[in-house]
């Protein structure tokens, strides 16, 4: 069995951005049949920037550090920076993964985009 990073540990322990946007511009809900992860992502765009990211995670160690990690890759950045945030960006800013756990990251970069999606959809009849 490979070690987690410590960053991954770090994530894992004290999670950031742990919660919901109430009135949240896009929701991205996403799961992983193979190992029951389900991560929900919620965002807050003002100006085309995201101001504001939560996430609720069920899943293991590695699920929550990513959700927690992509939460914080992403806020700050604008819509089409957000977009370009891969599963491999996700696990290269938590110093990696190990190759089993990779699906969590990209679970992470998905539960994004489909976040982004919504919001896009939601302002493309404005």
């Amino acid at each position: 069995m490979e070690k987690y990073s410590d960053k991954v540990m770090d994530h894992f322990m004290n999670p950031r951005n742990v919660g919901e946007i109430e009135d949240a511009d896009g929701v991205g809900q996403v799961g992983n049949p193979s190992c029951g992860d389900i991560m929900k992502l919620y965002i807050k765009v003002e100006d085309g920037k995201i101001v504001d990211a939560k996430f609720k995670t069920f899943g293991c160690g590695a699920a929550i550090a990513t959700s927690s990690m992509v939460t914080e890759m992403v806020i700050g950045k604008t819509i089409d920076e957000a977009m370009k945030i891969t599963k491999q960006a996700v696990a290269d800013a938590l110093d990696g993964l190990p190759p089993q756990k990779m699906h969590c990251s990209n679970l992470a970069a998905d539960a994004l985009k489909a976040a982004i999606e919504e919001y896009q959809k939601k302002n493309s009849n404005q």
